[in-house]
């Protein structure tokens, strides 16, 4: 029978030959599919992980895969990575080390898929990130590809509460510019990237209107923005929210001990 379909088929093979053929097909099917299964199960793992908040777990779990050309695992190592420098373990050599890391991984991640609102995300933030080891000049330059790609990610998924913040972040830093960065932003640039405290407060508001209580680090500057704007009777709300926002991550007990000192400073 399997020599009469391969006949049909006009196909002149020997017995020997087909079943090789045949064999053949059979497990480079396979390994597609098992490759396949094998990315699903460790972005299954990854994800896991980060929930747990078992940051150097997962990073040890991607960076097994930093070759791959997979744009979901790639962003979520370059966001490991960026969690892991972000640790007060981890060494000033080795925070510099893993931010570069999490700038290429996101790099790569864009590269394989344009299309991916996380990839354009992480590399707003991990390029960001670089600034701060190139200095004022290098830094103010990023600004503009930095929110480009913030933008962009919005644009793929709307819904996105964390990259909402970050773009009030981008806001409220350009705000809080001191005078003197911002003659040298002059001087090197014609027109260098400016911003208000109103227009971070409307982005912050945004991201809580996507997703509400999301993120401790969104009420802490949604508290920050209205002692910017003089607007203590909010200031107070949206800090006490901080300060109580359950503590799942190191972020999250950061946040907490700024928005008791502002409170106690109020």
């Amino acid at each position: 029978q399997v020599l009469r379909k391969s006949l049909q088929r006009g196909v002149v093979l020997s017995t020997g030959a087909f079943l090789v053929y045949e064999a053949h097909k059979l497990i480079s099917g396979f390994a597609v599919v098992h490759a396949s299964f094998k990315v699903e199960e460790v972005i299954e793992q990854a994800d896991y992980l980060y929930g747990s908040g078992e940051t150097e777990k997962l990073y040890r779990l991607l960076v097994q895969h930093k070759n791959s050309d997979d744009a979901e695992l790639l962003w979520r190592l370059a966001r490991a990575s960026r969690d892991l420098a972000q640790l007060s373990s981890t060494s000033a050599e080795e925070k510099k080390q893993l931010a570069y890391g999490a700038l290429e991984y996101a790099k790569k991640a864009l590269e394989k898929n344009e299309s991916n609102s996380a990839a354009h995300k992480w590399y707003g933030i991990c390029l960001s990130d670089v600034g701060d080891f190139e200095g004022i000049k290098t830094k103010i330059g990023n600004a503009f590809v930095i929110k480009e790609h913030f933008q962009k990610a919005i644009e793929l998924n709307p819904k996105d509460a964390t990259t909402i913040h970050l773009i009030g972040i981008w806001c409220y830093t350009f705000a809080e510019m001191p005078w003197y960065q911002r003659k040298i932003a002059a001087t090197l640039f014609a027109s260098p990237p400016t911003s208000t405290f109103q227009e971070a407060l409307r982005y912050f508001h945004m991201a809580e209107e996507a997703d509400p209580n999301f993120y401790s680090k969104n009420l802490l500057f949604l508290g920050k923005t209205y002692l910017k704007l003089n607007n203590k009777k909010m200031a107070l709300l949206w800090l006490s929210k901080a300060k109580e926002y359950p503590a799942h991550t190191e972020e999250d007990k950061q946040v907490q001990k700024e928005a008791l000192e502002l409170l106690n400073s109020m």
